[in-house]
């Protein structure tokens, strides 16, 4: 009597004629981030500057947001570029109208420093595809 396999899985990848993939089949799957309008308005920033931004929110809830809003209106690009540049400053303007308001209970605090934190891995990512495109 033959062993036979403990899972469906196992059952079609043992039998080839069953629908079972070959280990290299080719299947590329992309997963994109669906940002909220809030999110999509953090500018993506030189490094030093979104360092300073993620510093400010830190220890003042807020402030970082509110000076990046500023880098939107001196070319920063975002993830809204149907939106005008005014529209996408004043969303900048109300996240850290949030981050300040809502500190008291800790959770505005929170969410600056996490703004923070995007604000420097969006400007890493600015860094390594600037740096990707020098090599082209």
């Amino acid at each position: 009597m033959e062993p036979s396999p403990k899972d469906g899985e196992s059952a079609a990848a043992a039998e080839p004629g069953r629908g079972g993939a070959a280990p290299s089949s080719g299947v590329v799957v992309q997963v994109r981030e669906k940002k909220g309008p809030l999110r999509a308005a953090i500018p993506y920033m030189p490094f030093p500057v979104a360092v300073i931004c993620l510093f400010l929110n830190t220890f003042v809830p807020g402030l970082g947001t509110f000076v990046s809003a500023f880098t939107v209106l001196c070319g920063a690009r975002t993830d809204l570029p149907d939106r005008h540049m005014c529209c996408v400053f004043w969303l900048n303007i109300a996240a850290a109208l949030i981050q300040i308001l809502t500190a008291i209970v800790m959770v505005g605090w929170i969410m600056s420093i996490f703004w923070g934190m995007d604000m420097v891995i969006l400007a890493t990512e600015r860094r390594c595809r600037a740096a990707s495109a020098d090599l082209h």
